[in-house]
């Protein structure tokens, strides 16, 4: 059956498929840093942030990865290639974190009491 739309559903459909399409992309926020993912290494493999701070991981690998940490506290998933992620740490302490996909991928993020403000 063919079906002829009329200018306003045509319009209606143009919205609803741009609206969803930027909705996938959410925003970075501000961040205190930014891990690169290149080489299949973490770059800043040793971080340290206060407790609140936002971090941002960006995939410049040409292959998926994921940023998990070892006690599963925070995971992004399948990051591929452009792909970012924020995490806030809520919590003090070391945490150890490594890619799923490519187990031998690890790093530490070393968390401090929140700063004196």
């Amino acid at each position: 059956m063919n079906r002829l739309f009329t200018g306003l559903q045509v319009a209606l459909l143009a919205v609803t498929v741009t609206a969803g399409a930027n909705a996938a992309v959410p925003p970075l926020l501000p961040a205190v840093a930014t891990v690169h993912i290149k080489d299949f290494k973490y770059h800043l493999p040793d971080l340290t942030v206060h407790v609140g701070d936002r971090v941002t991981f960006i995939n410049d690998d040409d292959e998926a990865h994921t940023v998990t940490a070892t006690d599963k506290s925070f995971d992004s998933e399948g990051l591929d290639t452009a792909g970012t992620w924020q995490h806030v740490f809520t919590k003090p302490g070391t945490h150890h974190y490594f890619c799923e996909l490519h187990p031998y991928m690890k790093a530490t993020i070393v968390v401090l009491p929140a700063a004196a403000k």
